[in-house]
């Protein structure tokens, strides 16, 4: 008897490199194995930025194998049930997933355009990954 494949949840942002990578890793933290987790960008970074892996890392949540993607790369999806946008960029061009049963829009500040010593940026993404975990608690509420 073969397990159902599981719902994929989709994080789109501009540069894949802080907020989707953010989202990504804490949902799949948050829901275990419920859903597959996926982020893109559509103009990604070359990285992760070191600062989301910082923030991520005090929290206790596991950052291995994050890595800014291109929508090309998870074309295959195109029948993602969940697709959530970070940035108001990645909303107003992201592409049609045609499967999609809900698509959102979180609009959230870049932390990576924070300005200010390592210490007030490092803050502004500790506040994106507090803010970030609140909508995908609220979220994984209303998907139990």
């Amino acid at each position: 008897m073969s397990t159902p494949p599981r719902p994929t949840v989709l994080f789109l942002c501009t540069g894949n490199s802080a907020r989707s990578q953010i989202a990504e890793a804490l949902l799949r933290h948050l829901a275990g194995d419920r859903f597959e987790v996926l982020s893109a960008g559509v103009a990604p970074a070359p990285q992760v930025h070191p600062l989301a892996v910082a923030v991520l890392e005090e929290a206790g949540i596991a950052t291995a194998g994050l890595c800014p993607k291109t929508i090309e790369q998870i074309a295959d999806r195109a029948g993602t049930p969940f697709v959530i946008t970070v940035c108001d960029h990645a909303a107003r061009t992201c592409p049609t997933f045609p499967g999609a049963r809900e698509r959102e829009h979180w609009p959230l500040e870049d932390p990576a355009a924070a300005d200010g010593s390592d210490a007030e940026r490092l803050e502004v993404f500790r506040r994106t990954r507090d803010e970030l975990e609140r909508r995908i608690r609220d979220w994984l509420a209303r998907h139990a």
